[in-house]
């Protein structure tokens, strides 16, 4: 609660590193829906970013970026935005 980057997962692997985010902020989680188990998230959008991949420059409260460099290895701080 109250985290909003993760400087710790710089140098991960960056699919290791959305589960991470998800895992640490509880934010994957399961509800039952017309007696249907879904899957929820808290943040919509937690993305894997590589290399030179153009982005919007908006900012949103449901979005978590996670830049990776060629190896797929976490090259930036992710981030809330």
């Amino acid at each position: 609660p109250g985290t909003d980057s993760w400087p710790n997962l710089v140098g991960q692997d960056g699919q290791q590193a959305v589960d991470a985010i998800k895992k640490e902020t509880g934010l994957l989680f399961t509800v039952m829906l017309n007696y249907s188990m879904i899957e929820c998230l808290g943040f919509t959008d937690v993305t894997i970013i590589p290399p030179g991949t153009g982005v919007t420059e908006d900012y949103r409260t449901n979005r978590v970026r996670v830049y990776v460099d060629a190896q797929g290895k976490v090259d930036l701080t992710p981030s809330i935005g």
